[in-house]
């Protein structure tokens, strides 16, 4: 039963993957607790500069907090999106990203790229590889 309860503690119930570059990678998961309420999970996921397996870090966010955290974060990013640095693209991070997942979606297809769109190994060297998906898995 401790295994049951213990297996049970830690399931997610909704998760969201965030890639941030090659090195970088950030979870949402939304757990359930034993008296069937939830919480959520944010973790940082970062692969060591020696290749040596992944540093994480984690916060727990309980529904009591979400509204408050939700203002803050907001007010936090809008003030360095609109005071610190207005002429940042925001976008281009995920202008990449969109690119290079669908370009992974037509490697897996089998579909020859385009001499324009950028190569599996560009991919890889600007969005990490793949096959690291696994190295992450908990």
């Amino acid at each position: 039963m401790d295994n049951e309860n213990n297996y049970r503690k830690s399931d997610s119930v909704f998760s969201r993957k965030v890639r941030a570059g090659k090195r970088r990678t950030y979870f949402f998961d939304v757990r359930q607790t034993k008296g069937n309420d939830y919480y959520l999970t944010l973790t940082e996921s970062t692969r060591r500069f020696n290749g040596d397996g992944y540093d994480r870090h984690k916060i727990f966010l309980y529904k009591e907090d979400f509204n408050r955290f939700m203002t803050n974060l907001e007010e936090a990013v809008n003030y360095i999106k609109t005071d610190l640095m207005p002429d940042y693209d925001y976008d281009e991070f995920t202008r990449r990203h969109e690119e290079w997942e669908e370009n992974q979606s037509k490697l897996e297809n089998g579909e020859v790229l385009e001499s324009t769109e950028v190569n599996s190994e560009e991919i890889s060297n600007t969005q990490g590889n793949p096959s690291d998906e696994e190295d992450m898995s908990w």
